[in-house]
């Protein structure tokens, strides 16, 4: 992995966080933060971001490349669409990390240190700012948990078929 310094809260790495879906509905302010919050890094093809069981802080949003979730051996999906936001599972419940995640060709993320807090201050502002994020992680959770659950679905009636037969 190569990664950068902490971000400067300036207008082009700003202008650069308003193309990220999730972040579309953060004021400029708050996306200020969550550049000083966060730094760039790169991995190469199979590199691990995330180590199952692992208490670290980031969250992370995918730039570039790909990546591939994996619990046990067992591939849970893929993904290649930029702005995908993965890591905020350990940030909600405070346990560690679910899943290994790999880097999929050369891949670039914005990981953002989630507890950094000395960088934001504590006022309404900053507390605003956390509510935000946290809405954004359970619209994320949300979705992904509807997506298990269909595939669940098809799973148990595939099962319930092959039994049958």
């Amino acid at each position: 992995m190569i990664e950068s310094k902490y971000l400067k809260n300036d207008i082009k790495n700003i202008q650069k966080l308003m193309v990220i879906p999730a972040l579309r509905n953060f004021e400029i302010e708050s996306l200020g933060r969550l550049v000083s919050l966060s730094k760039i890094r790169r991995y190469e093809d199979g590199e691990t971001i995330i180590l199952e069981g692992d208490n670290d802080p980031w969250l992370f949003f995918l730039l570039a490349g790909g990546i591939r979730v994996e619990k046990d051996g067992v591939e849970i999906s893929t993904t290649s669409q930029m702005g995908e936001m993965f890591g905020e599972m350990r940030l909600l419940d405070n346990q560690g990390r679910s899943a290994n995640v790999f880097a999929v060709g050369k891949t670039m993320c914005l990981a953002v240190n989630t507890q950094a807090t000395e960088k934001m201050g504590s006022n309404d502002r900053s507390a605003n700012f956390l509510l935000l994020l946290y809405k954004v992680f359970a619209e994320y959770v949300s979705m992904r948990l509807r997506l298990a659950n269909e595939e669940l679905v098809k799973l148990r009636s595939e099962t319930a078929a092959s039994k049958s037969r």
